[in-house]
């Protein structure tokens, strides 16, 4: 009989809370997702769907397209909310498949990588994308209010310029977490073999 202890199972609380702790402590979170085991990827579902949904609405609000929404009488701030959610939910995911299809070809060359956690390193990767969703956003309905969504509004100017320059900073974050990640996920361990 042995005496040894077996690891804890995971579960999905353990990855919501690495959705976060990816900002601040990347690669224990992207050595995790290592494993790519049915049961590993499956308790990791939750933290990648909201990872995926968060950054897909946050890109879409920078848009010209959302930029304007208000300019039709027909809409008020709940239809923008609504139509920001559905448009950014599908934008997020199609990003997530084909930004995944994608960078799973490219690491080909390299092997050592499933397109599944390929995905999962975008998804994770894309958390300070998401975050600006809550850091950024409201200070710029805070200044701008409806502006935002309005063309020739309030929103012009040197301003609205700094906005953008801090979800670039966002942008990058995320993608140095990407190339964090993937070397991460990449990288080969001396005396284990992948398959």
């Amino acid at each position: 009989m042995s005496t040894r202890a077996l690891p804890a199972p995971v579960d999905e609380r353990v990855w919501l809370k690495r959705a976060v702790t990816v900002l601040v402590r990347p690669r224990e979170v992207f050595e995790a997702i290592r494993d790519d085991s049915d049961t590993a990827a499956r308790v990791r579902s939750e933290a990648v769907l909201a990872l995926v949904l968060l950054t897909g609405i946050a890109s879409v609000l920078w848009t010209p397209t959302y930029g304007r929404l208000l300019d039709d009488v027909a809409n008020d701030a709940l239809n923008v909310a609504v139509i920001a959610f559905i448009g950014g939910s599908l934008y997020g995911v199609l990003g997530y498949f084909l930004g995944g299809l994608l960078l799973y070809a490219l690491t080909r060359a390299v092997g050592g990588a499933t397109y599944r956690q390929v995905r999962h390193v975008l998804a994770f990767a894309s958390a300070p994308v998401a975050l600006s969703l809550f850091v950024v956003w409201p200070v710029r309905l805070a200044v701008y209010g409806e502006d935002v969504f309005r063309s020739g509004g309030s929103d012009r100017g040197s301003g609205n310029d700094a906005f953008y320059a801090v979800e670039l900073l966002f942008v990058l974050w995320a993608l140095a977490l990407l190339v964090l990640g993937l070397r991460t996920v990449l990288r080969r361990d001396p005396g284990v073999e992948r398959v």
